[in-house]
Order: C-alpha cells, then sequence, then structure tokens
C-alpha cells in the first residue's frame, strides 16, 4: 500500500521525511532531557585542594557551600603543602576542627630556604599526586590562586583529564604569582574571578568567556557578615593583651618575593626598626613557606621581636579571629594580599611594602610604600596611616560569592569535549616587512663613562650611531647619576620621533664591573665616586627598561665582535689604547671575566721590573709605557728640558703639553720623540706577545686614537720575539669609531634580542 500511496501521491516521500527529521528531533530531545536528569540525580564530586592557610580562607566558604548540599555534591578535600608543617602552625587541624574529611594529606613540601626548594616541592607533589587523583576520580578539581602548590595540582590534573575550576585567577600583583597563576589559567577548564577587571584579563588571554564567573571572593562572603562580632574585643585581649583598645595596634605580614629575596628581607628588617620605633602593639604574623622565609624569620629573632613587649608574633591565627583582628586594627602594614583585599571590606588602613602586591586592585585605605628603602619612609607611612579608617570597599565581592559558585558547578556539563577551547582574536591580514627596516627601528640605548665626558647614544642594530650626545662626566655620584637619566630621557624621547624602538640600556664604565649585578667594584682614578656604585637598578628603575653594565675594555671588544673585525672570529683579543690602555678577551665565542671580574686588565701586564710607575701602584706595566698619559707625561719632560719643539712648532701658552705634541714631533723627525713612541711601541708589542702566548688567539686588534701609531712597532716585536707558532696571527687597527658605545650597544642588541655573547 505504501508503494501505492507514493504513486498516487508524489508528495509522500517528502512528507515521511519531515515525520522522520520530527521523531528524530523528539527522539534527541527526551535523551538531553535523560541525561540532564542523570547528571541531576548523580552528585558531582567535587575535589577541593588546600595548600596553606591563605587558601584555605578563600576555600573553606565553598567547601561549607558544597557540604551544605549533599543531594547535589560529594566532597572530597586532600590537604597538602605548608599546612602539614609544625613550624607554619600545622593548620590542617583547622580543616579537621571544621569537621572536614581530609581524604588525603600529601607531604609535599622539600624544606630549604632558596628556589630551588620550591622547584624540588612542585616536582614532590607531581609525583604523590596521581595515585591521589586516580583513587579520587573526581569530576571537578578547585585550585585557588598563585601558589607553586597549585601549580603541581592543575598540571596534574591537567594531564589526568580532570576538569579544573581555578579561583582568583586574571589578576595582577606583580611577582612571580603572576606567571604562576596565569599558568594555572591556561590548564584551568573554568574560572570563578573576584573582579570584572581580572574577568577582562582572561578573555585577553583568550580564555572562553562562557566558562568565566564573575563570582566575588569567597571569603567576603564571610567577612561581611561576621566582622562586626560582639566578641571582638575579647578575640583582641586574647592574641594583644587586656590592655590594648581597637584601633590602638597593628597587624603585620610580611612574605618574601621570591623574584628579589635579598631586597625583600632588607625591606623585613626596616619594617621591624620601624614598628619598634613606633611604640605600638604589634601582632606579627609568620611569614609563609616561600624561599626566604626561614632568613625573615631569623631576622625577627635576631632583633628580639618574640621576647620584645610591645610585640605578639605568632604562626598561624584562625581565620574569623584573624578577619576580626585586621577590621579592628588601627593599621596593617606587610605584603600580604589580605591588606589590598579583605582589609579594604572593613575600611582598615594599609601599608603595602615593596612590589609584591602592586598591581592589585585596591581601594583607597591602601598606601604603596614600593621603593621601601629607610627605616623613616616606613616610619613616616606609619604615621599616616594608623588610627585612620576608610570606607568600606567591595572590589573584591558582594557577598554573594559561593551561591554563584555553586551554580556555575552545577551547570558543567560532563558530557561535553574535556578539552577546552582557546577564543583567539582574529588576526589582521599579514603585512611583509622590509628586513631593513626592522634592523634600523630595533635600536639599544647606550652609555660611555670616560675619564673626562659622559656620552650617550642611539644606536640601531645595524651598528649606526642615530644620534649622540655628550656632556663633561660630573665630579660626584649624584650629578653623575643625575645627568645620565636626564641624557638617556633625552635620548628616548628623542628614539620615537627618529623611528626607533629602544630594547634597553648598555652601559660601558672605566673600572672593575660585575656585569651579573650590573655594579661598578672599583673605578679608574680618572672617575671619583665611583665604586661599590649599583648602576643597573637606579637607571632601569627610572627608565623601565632592562640594563646591562660592563668594563670599557670588554664593551670594545663586544663592539669588534658585533660590528667590526671580530665578527664570526671565535678567539680574539682588542686592546685599547688610549687614556688608558686596556680591553677584552672573545674566547671561544664567550667574553672572559674572570673569577673577579678582572680578567683583560691588560693594560696592566708587566713588560719590565724597573719601569715608570702606574696608576696602578705598580711599575713597568703596558699603561705606564704606552698610554695617552704615559705619552703626555714624556711630552712634558721633553718640552720642560727643551727638547720637544723643532722649527715650526709652538705650544701656546694656555695649552697643556700632550701626546699629540710628542707624535707631531716624531712625525718631523725629532728623534727624543721618536724614541719615547719606539719605546711605548716596544712595551706593548711585549705585552702582547705575553697575550698571544697566554691564549692564543688568531686575531689581535688595536683600538682607540694611538692604534694607528703602534700597529707597525707591535708587528715588529712580535715577529722578533714571539714563538713561532705565533708570529703569524694577525694585528690589525680597529675601523669602528665608537667602540665603547657600539659594545655598550650590542650588549642590548644581543640579550634583548635573545642572542648570546
Amino acid at each position: 500500500m505504501l508503494r501505492g500511496l507514493d504513486a498516487r501521491n508524489p508528495h509522500g516521500s517528502h512528507d515521511r521525511n519531515t515525520h522522520e527529521l520530527y521523531f528524530l528531533r523528539m527522539q534527541r530531545a527526551e535523551e538531553k532531557m535523560e541525561r540532564l536528569e542523570n547528571r541531576m540525580k548523580r552528585r558531582l564530586r567535587v575535589c577541593v585542594a588546600t595548600c596553606n592557610r591563605a587558601d584555605y580562607s578563600k576555600l573553606a566558604p565553598i567547601m561549607f557551600g558544597l557540604k551544605a548540599q549533599p543531594e547535589l555534591f560529594e566532597l572530597e578535600v586532600v590537604v597538602l603543602g605548608s599546612h602539614l608543617i609544625d613550624d607554619y602552625g600545622n593548620t590542617f587541624r583547622m580543616i579537621e576542627q571544621d569537621e572536614f574529611d581530609i581524604g588525603s594529606k600529601l607531604h609535599t613540601i622539600v624544606r630549604g630556604e632558596d628556589e630551588a626548594a620550591m622547584v624540588e616541592s612542585v616536582g614532590l607533589a607531581l609525583v604523590k599526586l596521581p595515585d591521589v587523583l586516580q583513587r579520587l576520580a573526581p569530576d571537578v578539581l578547585v585550585v585557588h590562586g598563585d601558589r607553586f602548590d597549585a601549580l603541581a595540582l592543575a598540571t596534574a590534573a591537567a594531564l589526568m583529564n580532570i576538569r579544573i575550576l581555578h579561583l582568583e585567577g586574571g589578576e595582577v600583583s606583580g611577582t612571580i604569582d603572576d606567571s604562576i597563576r596565569h599558568a594555572i589559567s591556561k590548564l584551568a577548564h573554568y574560572h570563578a574571578v573576584c573582579t570584572r577587571s581580572a574577568e577582562s584579563h582572561l578573555i585577553a588571554m583568550c580564555e572562553d568567556h562562557s566558562r568565566i564567573l564573575l563570582a566575588g571572593c569567597p571569603s567576603y562572603d564571610k567577612l561581611l557578615s561576621a566582622h562586626q562580632r560582639d566578641d571582638y574585643t575579647d578575640i583582641i585581649k586574647t592574641w594583644l593583651g587586656d590592655d590594648v583598645k581597637e584601633q590602638d595596634y597593628i597587624v603585620a605580614l610580611q612574605h618574601p618575593v621570591t623574584t628579589d629575596i635579598k631586597n625583600s628581607i632588607k625591606i623585613y628588617e626596616l619594617m621591624l626598626d620601624a614598628l619598634i620605633s613606633f611604640k605600638k602593639r604589634t601582632l606579627i604574623l609568620f611569614p609563609n613557606i616561600d624561599a626566604g622565609s626561614k632568613e625573615m624569620v631569623r631576622v625577627m629573632r635576631k632583633k628580639g621581636i618574640e621576647q620584645h613587649p610591645n610585640f605578639r608574633a605568632v604562626k598561624h591565627v584562625p581565620f574569623d579571629q584573624f578577619f576580626q583582628l585586621v577590621a579592628h586594627a588601627g593599621c596593617m602594614v606587610g605584603n600580604s594580599s589580605c591588606g589590598v583585599r579583605e582589609a579594604g571590606a572593613f575600611g582598615t588602613p594599609v601599608i603595602n611594602l615593596g612590589t609584591r602586591q602592586t598591581g592589585r586592585e585596591t581601594g583607597e585605605n591602601v598606601l604603596h610604600v614600593r621603593d621601601a628603602d629607610t627605616q623613616n619612609k616606613i616610619y613616616h607611612a606609619l604615621e599616616l596611616q594608623f588610627g585612620k579608617r576608610y570606607p568600606c570597599s567591595k572590589i573584591y565581592g558582594d557577598g554573594n560569592a559561593v551561591p554563584r559558585i555553586l551554580k556555575f558547578l552545577q551547570s558543567i556539563d560532563l558530557s561535553e569535549p574535556l578539552q577546552k577551547k582557546f577564543c583567539f582574536p582574529a588576526v589582521r591580514e599579514n603585512i611583509s616587512q622590509d628586513i631593513d627596516h626592522i634592523l634600523e627601528t630595533q635600536s639599544a640605548l647606550a652609555v660611555d663613562l670616560g675619564g673626562t665626558n659622559l656620552r650617550v647614544a642611539i644606536i640601531s642594530m645595524k651598528g649606526k650611531v642615530m644620534r649622540k650626545y655628550t656632556q663633561p662626566n660630573p665630579k660626584t655620584y649624584e650629578e653623575r647619576i643625575e645627568l645620565i637619566l636626564t641624557m638617556c630621557k633625552q635620548a628616548i624621547a628623542d628614539a620615537v620621533h627618529l623611528n626607533c624602538r629602544i630594547l634597553g640600556v648598555g652601559v660601558s664604565t672605566g673600572g672593575r664591573v660585575n656585569p651579573q649585578e650590573g655594579i661598578v667594584l672599583d673605578s679608574t682614578k680618572l672617575i671619583k665616586e665611583w665604586s661599590s656604585v649599583d648602576l643597573r637598578a637606579p637607571v632601569s628603575r627610572a627608565l623601565h627598561l632592562p640594563v646591562w653594565v660592563d668594563n670599557d675594555g670588554n664593551c670594545a671588544a663586544l663592539a669588534e665582535k658585533k660590528f667590526g673585525h671580530g665578527s664570526g672570529v671565535e678567539n680574539f683579543v682588542t686592546i685599547i689604547t688610549g687614556t688608558g690602555i686596556g680591553g677584552g678577551i672573545i674566547q671561544h665565542g664567550e667574553l672572559i671575566h674572570g673569577s673577579t671580574f678582572c680578567a683583560a686588565e691588560l693594560g696592566h701586564i708587566m713588560v719590565s721590573l724597573e719601569g715608570p710607575e702606574c696608576s696602578c701602584g705598580s711599575h713597568g706595566c703596558i699603561e705606564a709605557f704606552s698610554s695617552g698619559l704615559a705619552l703626555q707625561r714624556e711630552a712634558k719632560r721633553l718640552h720642560d728640558e727643551d727638547l720637544l719643539l723643532l722649527d715650526g712648532m709652538s705650544v701656546n701658552n694656555k695649552e697643556q703639553v700632550n701626546a699629540v705634541h710628542l707624535i707631531n714631533a716624531a712625525r718631523l723627525g725629532n728623534r727624543k720623540a721618536e724614541g719615547v713612541l719606539h719605546t711605548a711601541g716596544t712595551a706593548l708589542g711585549v705585552g702582547i706577545v705575553n697575550i698571544l702566548h697566554t691564549v692564543n688567539p688568531s686575531l689581535v686588534i688595536l683600538s682607540g686614537v694611538l692604534a694607528q701609531h703602534y700597529v707597525t712597532p707591535v708587528q715588529q716585536v712580535i715577529s722578533q720575539r714571539a714563538l713561532s707558532s705565533t708570529r703569524d696571527i694577525k694585528v690589525v687597527t680597529s675601523d669602528l669609531e665608537e667602540p665603547a658605545l657600539l659594545g655598550a650597544a650590542s650588549m642590548v642588541l644581543d640579550y634583548a634580542t635573545r642572542r648570546t655573547y
């Protein structure tokens, strides 16, 4: 009959297909509803992992919310990190006191006081976590924040195909925590953020907008409703003493900054000194477990803080009591995130020290002391902040974060593909550029501190000096630093109009330099007040650019390596012949600095036991014979003896006799002047022979104003006195006009573009 129906009704096939499609749609809808109902019937297994006392304050409200709805959620708790360490209060006990069943306790902290211990702790956690996660088999793992322990949790869960909900992603705090936090965000599948800015940051990081919940901070749910407890005076008395009144005490909590441990310990010591001088009762909490914490504790104990009558030093305070103490304090000082986040909800004045939280959004209650380099600065901040009250801020939440997060968890569809997708912005069509244009616009700011002049230049990738600035080198440290910054700022402003993108600052200076730290250890006599000078920090801080510093001789060698005769040469030596004698040694493509940063002090190679006195205090150094100062000394001696000037030569009464007069006299046939130059050239040649026999370079480059006068006698000495195996080594004069500036620039151009030397 169907065939007959089809024959009589040409539309029968279409009607049948329509009915079949309708049936299929209904069937799929029913299956989807059935899956949804089954998912609603099946409890969502949520694993909450907590690493320390701070993240538990954010996770505990969520854990209470999950526990309160057993028909919807099955809660598993994993405890690791500093929770299980006695030095940090064994804070896992407060989790047990809150009546949570701890499914697993993982001892993951490798004890130590440096960055390596944190790395080893992450590795230990990654070894232990797979068994736990496999046994618990959670649908979702909840991790918080930016701790190294949390990074281990997120890494393990992501590799084991477990969905991750990350709390407080997208925030900016200004330290290594940023890198860890953003790394966790990239591993996480879902995000619950505290602020609109954090949400925007995650979207900018290509996270899926539909998987980001703007919830607020879970800790606010509790503190906004509980900070007016009637028993807060009892809590204050318990922790600080019966004689302490509301708003008449300080809460201090300072953690190490792992990217700058030395400075953070210094700030901690200055904070303690300021608090001792301020003479207010202070509750001070021990720092967290990051690298540097043990040194902070040693500083605290060295100053007798635990026995001091004005201090109460504690390892841990229960969170509900800690919030009361912060809410009613006269001031909170340190660098804890609690100061810039939760304290704002109470209007408590806060002093944030250093860089650890400077990227955070804050209320007007926070006073930043980013460069906390003196006790007086911190003390003055205490005078400004102590006892004030500010409007309460709700930047980080309105007290309803937990209900939002629980609804968000319920909305997770476990049947969706686990692989997360990134929402990359549209990429504009590629526009090709000429390589010369790229090379010309990438530039370095080069600084050369000479004995007479201070010079700054903008130098392109090709080694072209785009613009140069010269001023007399000031005599004092303060004036010199001020002038360097002024000239650099002018050059940076001009670079915009020259279409130059400044990648960094390179500094060439006389004296012994530690290039790893950017510190001038010892200076030459020509540059006064220039020893134990940290050049990198003030210049980088003022210009917001990376800074490299090295000795002028080393810079000359780097200039030859990148722009001159040394390009492509594995082993060569550069010798500067100017006011003094210096140089640099390149071995196997690397600049040699030596164990105490005084390698390649070539001017102080001794070539005579009875020679003239050198500026270094010794006798018979190359510099005592061959430097510009040595030639000037000999010129003055000959002039005083009326043996320098020939017919047609004269010296103005106001003009000082110098090396130029000696060279001119020798060129005109003055035998005495010729003899001085010959001795100078021979001394330099003997020194170079010693260099050839020591490091065996394939090339010697003479640089500086006297190079052309010395190249011939140097070659003659080598041919007469060097071992036969080194006599054929090439000696050339440099073609570079600005070796010190070009060398300073080469440090920037090589490092900033990820090349090495």
